[in-house]
């Protein structure tokens, strides 16, 4: 079984365990259904930014995916921050910058804040 192979079953593996459709799988990685489909088929190479996007999205430990070692997901998984990141995904760049901005202004509020204690 060839390398591709192999990543196409663990993206199917991944999903399922997620208990996400094909869908809601592409939409979250901003890809279609048909290439999200050509992934688990084997039959589309999975590029780098979608592994990086898997791991960082639903803290997917990548040595896993790229390897097969170890467990699927990383220990202490940070539902928060899942949360988080799944609908920041969903925003278009212009939102996804405003909720940058808004962030940014928080920490640096909460460091003024913290200095004067």
């Amino acid at each position: 079984m060839d390398g591709n192979t192999i990543l196409s079953r663990r993206f199917g593996e991944i999903r399922k365990a997620l208990e996400l459709t094909q869908i809601e799988f592409a939409n979250d990685l901003k890809i279609s259904q048909s290439h999200a489909s050509a992934i688990e088929m084997g039959s589309r190479k999975i590029p780098e930014r979608i592994i990086k996007l898997i791991c960082l999205t639903y803290s997917v430990n990548e040595s896993w995916f790229k390897t097969g070692k170890g467990d699927m997901f990383k220990k202490g998984r940070d539902h928060k921050l899942e949360e988080v990141i799944k609908n920041f995904n969903k925003l278009d760049e212009l939102l996804q910058d405003y909720v940058i901005k808004q962030i940014r202004l928080a920490l640096e509020y909460q460091e003024s804040k913290d200095k004067k204690n």
